[in-house]
């Protein structure tokens, strides 16, 4: 689609940012309903846009473009601004248990592939309940402990889950009160949570959580009537969430090789509110990662005759490598999302989804003066001479 915009605006002779402005949607629309049956909830498309020119210096590149020239180099810009819908309708599960070691165990539904989701849990859990993170462990993938979950998938996980433990925590707190009350003789409405503490309102007489949950679970194994502090609940999940962004690559390529350099490449996200900035970034970069394979290396062949798999190795299937990547640039503006408690977007497919038309269009930019209007990934060396060299013998 960002291919098919930048093709459009080349027809009608409009600049290409002016005439993706004009078609992104104002933060006063929103929510805005689509075509399609969507519901945007919530953006600020040219917000986003402005810093993505801005951090990729756009103004300046006619002047790097010029020096490129001077060295028999071919320079390109590309641009692709990607809204991608994540989450949808669902439900997550979390449980939290308050262990006989101490720690405190949330048990969650999704299975982390390297997202970093013990982290994010890990910190929402100790936000709501005030407890060191050292204390809590996360629990995944054992079907014997967890009886429902909806995996991973869809840049799904934060959004879903994080409600799901939002609610739990919630659930524990208010057991907590009770328990409380149960063991500082007092009433129930008179308790009040703050700072990982149970407490009597207008005095000093309290209890932190994790020693009242000790409390009340050695009363309930003798026997006693006791509140004890463990819960689980289910979260509805009944909107999806559009992460958005404007990827920018810059290429320089050699006409006499086809070889492509990636010299600059930046992304500007909105993915709501990012939970850990870091690993929000780490996620892109990945992603960006794989774009640039996609777009540049990565190519399942078959032979023509037999049907035979012909990359079915790392041999010849050609993964990027560090020397194929430049220094990726993140940044990050937060525009919360309305349909959440949280505020977050999802953001695990963010980098792969703008990259491949980010880089396809810069490469297009940088051959345009040599009338190629049209290439298809993955953009090989070879693929590259062919376009500059259409009479070359096949």
């Amino acid at each position: 689609m960002e291919r098919l915009i930048d093709a459009a605006a080349r027809e009608i002779g409009m600049d290409r940012i002016e005439f993706r402005r004009r078609n992104m949607v104002p933060p006063s629309a929103m929510p805005h309903s689509t075509p399609v049956g969507k519901t945007y909830d919530s953006g600020d498309f040219a917000t986003v846009l402005d810093a993505g020119l801005k951090t990729a210096d756009w103004g300046g590149f006619p002047a790097r473009r010029v020096a490129s020239a001077a060295r028999g180099r071919k320079r390109g810009i590309g641009l692709a601004y990607y809204l991608e819908a994540t989450g949808g309708d669902a439900t997550e599960r979390a449980e939290i248990r308050f262990a006989d070691d101490g720690f405190v165990d949330v048990y969650v539904g999704t299975q982390s592939t390297g997202q970093g989701h013990e982290t994010a849990y890990v910190m929402l859990t100790a936000d709501q309940l005030g407890i060191d993170g050292e204390m809590i462990r996360v629990r995944q993938g054992d079907t014997d402990t967890i009886p429902v979950g909806g995996g991973t998938g869809g840049a799904r996980s934060l959004y879903s889950e994080g409600q799901a433990i939002l609610a739990t925590a919630s659930t524990v707190i208010e057991k907590g009160r009770r328990a409380a009350a149960e063991a500082l003789e007092a009433a129930a409405a008179d308790i009040v949570f703050e700072g990982g503490r149970f407490s009597v309102v207008g005095t000093d007489r309290g209890l932190d959580i994790l020693t009242l949950a000790a409390i009340q679970r050695k009363k309930a194994a003798a026997g006693e009537a006791a509140t004890t502090l463990d819960a689980a609940e289910i979260a509805n999940v009944d909107h999806h969430t559009f992460p958005n962004g404007c990827h920018i690559a810059e290429v320089e390529i050699d006409p006499e090789t086809g070889v492509i350099a990636v010299l600059r490449y930046s992304v500007t996200d909105d993915v709501g509110k990012a939970v850990n900035p870091l690993i929000v970034r780490g996620q892109v970069h990945g992603g960006v990662a794989q774009g640039i394979g996609q777009a540049m290396l990565e190519r399942t062949a078959y032979d023509p005759v037999s049907g035979q798999l012909l990359s079915g190795s790392f041999m010849d299937y050609a993964l990027p490598r560090a020397d194929d990547l430049p220094d990726i640039e993140v940044e990050l503006i937060e525009v919360p999302c309305a349909t959440n408690p949280l505020g977050v977007k999802g953001a695990g497919e963010a980098g792969a989804v703008g990259s491949p038309p980010a880089l396809i269009n810069a490469v297009i930019d940088a051959l345009a003066d040599a009338g190629v209007t049209q290439i298809d990934m993955p953009v090989t060396p070879e693929r590259v001479w062919r376009a500059l060299s259409p009479n070359k013998a096949a």
